[in-house]
């Protein structure tokens, strides 16, 4: 026994397009915010640190300012300092002074201890004057902030290092302030910004899930457009959606009609048949091979119909229209050899529809025009060439004969299935609609209308020209 096939695996569905959205939204709102905050909390951390130092600076400045040297060499200061905290043993804000062999001067508030300073740097006579602030580890537990500034004060040649130092506990705590408050400020700014991307991503495919009501409406109730207003951005969606409904509509259609021709078609060969069967005729072997040989072009031509729906869904059929009627001329000259048969036109025009069904299009209209004309077929393929490129890229092919044509008020009827004008030669009736359902297969046409230069019918072929 052969063995079972296995269904195929269903296809996984991919992550959602909202999940995909929000990631995306939240990963840029993570990186901005990251990266602001980030550059945000350096600058006032800067700003906190630059007022610091220029606390310290302002305060190293009223130490020189108030500064001067007494007899015996040494500094002293002419005017108090006005920060008690310098009074204060431990307060966290001292000063000292250090200079040549001086013993180092320092603030009450250092007591028993002595900063440890960076000292002047000397290039030969010249000595860096500008004020340096450095940060210092020297008291455990204590760190420092010390802005220094070597001068030479009036009435001494010594060069005099003034210090003043400050504990950086207050600069921290403030910088950890502002760290908190960026921290909390950011978190609650970047929830916000999700919950409104979150927002947004949900207004923002509500149309995906009214296109997709509209599918669900499609299939329960039976209706076959998608009418309901959208977004521009998915009206396209939907008017492809639209025109795929249609190209469905179109091959159900031509569906039922290839049905309905192979059904006609087949209908007269089983009469026949049945006939002959019920009567017991003498010949019915000899008519069971006529009527299943019918039956079986039938059959075969309408599985190429079938095919011709399936090629034009390719859409990569390129064909050369001298070419397919040359072989056809070929043909009906073998059928009707008393006839003539002239092809004139384009030998370049080419057409999107594949060899084999405009071979039976071309084959039926110069078959007929043999068959029922009065022995001249004229057939003109881009008739006045020079104008070919402005016909919206239609090739367009004239079958003219001159017989006794059709009456206009029948040029409708003649294309439906089965009917035939003149019923005393041999034939089907599907000829002209078989040309005109595989034209429209492939978005083409054919019209009817009087030769002005033979008399008899004219059919005007218009087919789509290869790309």
């Amino acid at each position: 026994m052969p063995e079972p096939v296995s269904a195929a695996p269903a296809a996984q569905p991919r992550a959602s397009l909202a999940r995909r959205m929000g990631l995306i939204a939240a990963g840029w709102i993570l990186v901005l915010l990251l990266g602001g905050g980030i550059a945000l909390e350096r600058t006032l951390t800067r700003q906190v640190e630059s007022n610091f130092d220029e606390q310290l600076d302002y305060i190293l400045t009223a130490m020189i300012a108030s500064a001067e040297i007494d007899p015996f060499g040494e500094v002293w200061f002419y005017r108090a300092l006005g920060d008690q905290r310098f009074l204060e043993p431990g307060s966290g804000l001292y000063w000292q002074i250090s200079g040549g062999e001086f013993e180092p001067i320092a603030s009450r508030s250092l007591w028993d201890r002595t900063l440890n300073l960076q000292g002047v740097k000397t290039t030969g006579e010249d000595f860096d004057s500008e004020v340096h602030f450095y940060n210092s580890a020297q008291f455990t537990g204590e760190p420092l902030r010390i802005a220094e500034r070597t001068v030479i004060l009036p009435g001494s040649e010594t060069r005099w290092t003034f210090a003043v130092a400050s504990a950086t506990e207050q600069m921290d705590a403030q910088i950890g302030r502002v760290r908190l408050i960026l921290i909390w400020s950011f978190a609650v700014l970047g929830l916000g910004l999700l919950v409104m991307a979150l927002l947004q991503i949900r207004y923002g495919l509500s149309p995906l899930r009214r296109v997709r009501a509209a599918i669900q409406k499609l299939r329960t109730t039976g209706a076959n457009r998608i009418t309901d207003p959208l977004p521009t951005e998915v009206q396209p969606l939907v008017e492809e959606l639209n025109a795929l409904l249609d190209h469905s509509e179109r091959q159900a259609e031509e569906a039922r009609r290839h049905a309905g021709n192979l059904a006609h078609a087949l209908k007269t060969p089983l009469t026949v048949l049945t006939n002959a069967a019920t009567a017991r005729a003498p010949d019915l072997g000899e008519a069971v091979m006529r009527e299943t040989r019918t039956m079986q072009r039938h059959v075969d031509h309408h599985l190429a119909r079938a095919r011709a729906v399936g090629r034009r869904a390719v859409g990569h059929a390129r064909t050369n229209v001298m070419a397919s009627a040359e072989a056809v001329r070929r043909a009906v000259e073998r059928l009707y050899p008393q006839g003539r048969l002239d092809i004139a036109g384009s030998r370049s025009a080419e057409v999107a529809i594949e060899r084999q069904d405009l071979d039976e299009m071309l084959g039926n209209l110069i078959e007929n025009a043999a068959k029922y004309g009065g022995g001249s077929v004229f057939v003109t393929i881009d008739p006045d060439d020079e104008g070919a490129e402005g016909r919206d890229g239609e090739c367009l092919i004239w079958v003219e004969d001159d017989g006794a044509g059709i009456p206009e008020a029948e040029r409708i009827r003649i294309f439906d299935r089965g009917a035939r004008l003149d019923t005393g030669k041999p034939g089907t009736g599907l000829g002209l609609a078989i040309v005109r359902d595989v034209a429209e297969i492939y978005g083409g046409s054919v019209q009817l209308g009087t030769s002005e230069d033979l008399g008899g019918l004219l059919v005007e072929l218009r087919l789509p020209r290869a790309e």
